[in-house]
């Protein structure tokens, strides 16, 4: 019997295996939300490229408005994409409005609220300073600025930050293929008939959701019987895919029918480690069968799940280059209620969170652990991390946990 392995070992581990990050491709930035940054960012231009006005009104100079009433001759508008290509002199104003360019010999910008208008005549009601109401060239950014980092996912603000830097394309990881197997003969896939001694396969569309939120692209194998045959078959179609990482479900504890590290085995697994000191997930095994990286996780779907987000997850993000692949997503909470002394595993109790004002949250446990139920995980919010060997703890004593209603990245 293999000896347990601290979870941070096996993370490290699984880490490790992963260092060398998937081949770089170039896409457009249109198609490139979801996707990783292979390079870093700069600015190919500035932002805003011009003085632009922040505010609907007029430009003006400060010195002809710095006693008011003022009367000013309007000479003609500025507006976003249709500048004014003349010069302000003594007396003149612009009608300008917001994002609009400000005219050459304007300094400031008297808004709308404190001008009178009449025909070609604007009236100043209210003084303004110079330099008010006008954003700077490269008030945002300056063309060579650093913009996004190598490893960052292009999500929704950091897409708009490429686009408006300049970029038309942009270099990312192209996306690892993570191959998704399940087994056993107890399995049926969803809509299909079962026979009263089976069940639906729900923990491959788990981890196939978890794979696809992380960046990668889900490979589903089907389901492989319980027999060395349908496993050797569906391996060959994990390497056929050319799969960057093949995660198993199920089949890899010692059952008579737990035939899946053998059949890994034979066809030349090296396997790095098999069962880790946690709970859900013990049975987590991890090794190579040669380009292509293996993570067995375990058949119980709240196991499969947790692990997922613990491992496969974190191999993913590492294999697309992202330097924050193994941080800590655990935060500070306080208990809600008393608990027991911890064993000797690292315990992810599925929990509910109460949101405390000005302080952190109180997290209750759910009374129920059976690593069988998913109707505990789906209405749970959080993940009560206990690390092995916690001694008993009160209510209301500082505790960590993994919130499960947040995006991954």
């Amino acid at each position: 019997m293999s000896t347990l392995i601290p979870v941070e070992e096996a993370l490290a581990r699984i880490l490790a295996s992963a260092a060398e990050p998937v081949a770089a491709e170039t896409v457009t930035v249109a198609e490139s939300f979801g996707r990783t940054l292979a390079e870093n960012v700069a600015a190919l231009r500035t932002q805003p490229p011009f003085p632009a006005s922040a505010m609907d009104g007029y430009a003006v100079r400060a010195e002809d408005v710095a006693t008011v009433p003022a009367t000013l001759r309007l000479i003609g508008m500025s507006a976003a994409g249709h500048g004014f290509a003349g010069t302000i002199g003594p007396g003149e104003t612009v009608r300008i409005l917001t994002g609009a360019p400000v005219p050459a010999g304007a300094d400031t910008i008297l808004i709308q609220e404190n001008a009178d208008v009449s025909d070609d005549v604007v009236t100043a009601t209210e003084t303004v300073a110079a330099k008010r109401h006008i954003r700077v060239p490269g008030l945002d950014f300056r063309a060579g600025d650093p913009l996004l980092r190598a490893g960052e996912s292009l999500d929704a603000r950091r897409l708009a930050l490429a686009a408006a830097g300049g970029h038309a394309t942009l270099s990312v990881r192209r996306r690892p293929r993570v191959a998704i197997l399940a087994t056993g003969d107890e399995l049926v896939a969803p809509g299909e008939p079962a026979r009263w001694d089976q069940i639906v396969a729900s923990n491959g569309l788990a981890v196939a959701s978890l794979a696809r939120e992380a960046g990668a692209e889900p490979i589903d194998l089907g389901i492989a019987g319980d027999s060395l045959a349908s496993l050797e078959a569906a391996l060959g179609r994990a390497r056929d895919a050319k799969a960057d990482l093949l995660v198993t479900l199920g089949g890899a504890s010692v059952g008579d029918h737990d035939l899946v590290q053998a059949a890994l085995h034979r066809e030349g697994l090296e396997l790095g480690f098999w069962r880790v000191a946690l709970r859900p997930g013990k049975p987590l095994m991890h090794g190579r069968l040669g380009p292509m990286m293996v993570i067995g996780l375990p058949g119980n779907p709240v196991s499969a799940v947790v692990c997922g987000l613990l491992f496969v997850v974190p191999a993913i993000r590492a294999l697309l280059g992202d330097p924050k692949a193994g941080a800590d997503r655990s935060e500070p909470a306080i208990l809600g209620a008393d608990m027991p002394a911890n064993d000797i595993r690292q315990d992810y109790m599925r929990a509910r969170v109460e949101a405390n004002a000005g302080g952190f949250p109180t997290v209750h446990a759910e009374t129920r652990q059976d690593s069988s139920m998913l109707s505990v995980l789906g209405q749970s919010e959080a993940l009560l991390v206990r690390p092995p060997g916690a001694p008993a703890a009160k209510r209301g004593d500082p505790c960590r946990i993994i919130r499960l209603d947040r995006t991954l990245l």
